[in-house]
């Protein structure tokens, strides 16, 4: 079973810990967790709890999600120096980030659609060929973009073809001397701790900005930890394999690595990780039907203090 105690001993005395939700929703019991993880931690150790609002693909963020994400946060009793970082009002850092990267030669611009990727797998599907795929389920992008000419890639640019920025991964992965690893002090989803071997290899050439989206989950997260001098990053299980990634990105741009404690998900009854879309178990709902502190957080497996 995971190890959902997040009060081992930091590596730094005053640890920064932070709770970084989407506004494209409202928190569930599952955030409860994660943010009274973080804020019971940064207490214990006499450290800091930072809010952040990962608020990247601003199509879908609204400030009246932002608004009940901090409401819920101030009814459980959790506190945080402010003002909060944003990262809508950090797409710099990101591009910095993305440039450096470009010098290395590990980016390249990708041109295949979602649909064009489905129609290749099904293609080698069909013929009875594996393909691989990353740990969420997804295949790994199929195209030949990395060895498009630089004048080729410009004049597809130019011309306004639709694309994705990518990680060379064979290139990235080339580039490392040691083994990359990372320090686990909670626990994966089959009970891994201590020193974790990254696979950032899994994941194949991930995607670190759209035309649309200035900078990727895995790269914006990675820029903001080091930026806000996160020391412990507390978060869900699934998020463990991404950290191969995220270790990855730290190597490549020079970023220090953070302590990891990955804890257990909140789950339903059916077995699934809870979801924004489930409006029952979102703590507004719970709020609103007359349920305590206390009671959510026994909901989300937790000591109602401590």
């Amino acid at each position: 079973m995971p190890n959902d105690n997040a009060t081992a001993e930091p590596h730094f005395s005053a640890p920064i810990v932070r709770f970084a939700p989407s506004p494209n929703g409202l928190l569930h019991i599952g955030h409860a967790k994660s943010a009274m993880l973080n804020w019971r931690f940064a207490k214990a150790h006499g450290g800091t709890f930072l809010l952040r609002i990962e608020d990247i693909d601003t199509t879908r963020a609204r400030p009246e999600f932002e608004a009940a994400i901090m409401g819920d946060l101030e009814w459980l009793g959790i506190s945080w120096p402010k003002p909060v970082r944003r990262q809508s009002e950090h797409f710099a850092d990101y591009e910095a980030a993305l440039s450096e990267l470009r010098k290395l030669g590990l980016l390249y611009p990708a041109f295949l659609s979602r649909a064009e990727i489905a129609a290749r797998m099904a293609d080698i599907e069909k013929s009875g060929k594996a393909w691989p795929r990353d740990p969420d389920g997804a295949p790994h992008y199929p195209g030949n973009d990395r060895l498009l000419s630089s004048s080729e890639r410009d004049r597809k640019i130019a011309s306004g073809a639709p694309h994705a920025w990518r990680l060379d991964m064979q290139a990235a992965l080339e580039g490392l001397g040691a083994e990359l690893t990372w320090s686990e002090l909670g626990s994966g989803p089959a009970g891994e701790t201590g020193q974790i071997k990254a696979d950032p290899g899994a994941w194949g050439d991930v995607i670190l900005a759209r035309r649309d989206v200035p900078a990727s989950y895995h790269l914006s997260v990675t820029v903001d930890d080091a930026l806000q001098t996160v020391t412990d990053v507390i978060r869900g299980e699934d998020l463990f394999a991404a950290t191969s990634v995220h270790r990855l990105l730290q190597q490549l741009l020079g970023l220090p690595a953070p302590l990891y404690h990955h804890h257990g998900l909140v789950r339903d009854s059916r077995g699934r990780k809870l979801s924004k879309s489930d409006g029952a178990t979102s703590i507004a709902s719970l709020r609103q039907q007359g349920a305590t502190q206390g009671e959510i957080l026994t909901l989300a497996g937790l000591p109602p203090s401590g």
